[in-house]
Formats: C-alpha cells, sequence, structure tokens
C-alpha cells in the first residue's frame, strides 16, 4: 500500500520542490538585490520589482496549471484561462506604477 501510495504522490513533491526552488530564487533576490536591477529603472521603478512580478506570475500560472488540473487540456483552454491574467495583470501594475510615479513627481 505505501508503494502504491508513494506513486500516486510524486507529482505533489514535483510542484513543491519547483515552487520552493522558484521562492527560494526570489527571496535570494531579495536579499542580495544585485546592482544592475536595483540601479536600473524600467516605466518608473526598478528592475528588481520587474523580475519579482514576472516570477509571481510564473508560479501562478503553474500553479493554476497543476491545482486546476489545466495541464492535461488542450492549449486553446489554457490560454483562455490564463492569458487574461498575463494580460490584465502588468496592465493594472503599469497603470498603478505610472500613475504612483507621477504622483511621486509632483509633490
Amino acid at each position: 500500500m505505501s508503494e502504491e501510495n508513494s506513486n500516486s504522490n510524486w507529482w505533489i513533491w514535483k510542484v513543491f520542490w519547483i515552487l520552493l526552488g522558484l521562492t527560494a530564487f526570489e527571496v535570494g533576490l531579495g536579499m542580495y538585490k544585485p546592482e544592475f536591477l536595483v540601479n536600473t529603472q524600467f516605466l518608473g521603478t526598478k528592475l528588481l520589482n520587474h523580475v519579482f512580478i514576472i516570477l509571481t506570475l510564473v508560479k501562478a500560472g503553474y500553479i493554476v496549471l497543476v491545482f486546476m488540473h489545466l495541464g492535461f487540456e488542450q492549449g486553446s483552454l489554457k490560454w483562455t484561462i490564463l492569458l487574461p491574467a498575463f494580460v490584465l495583470v502588468p496592465y493594472l501594475l503599469f497603470i498603478i506604477l505610472s500613475e504612483g510615479a507621477h504622483a511621486y513627481l509632483m509633490i
């Protein structure tokens, strides 16, 4: 029974290690803050913030694909669910960051 149980749960450990690796990479970037990412401005904020946003979107997409069982669906269904989030979230962040930079400059 334990062999059958371990064979059926291999995917959860795979997901765990992938998400742990991405999270550890994000934490490492946050702790060490490479100079070229901190000193470079892009769209009103540091490039490091954009890296965090991209990595967070990748993790969110992976979680949706795995835990909503979309990984085994056709590509069109995957993109129907993921594409609006991948378009809307950066668009909303762009609005927030550009308006925040404008408000900061006006003070």
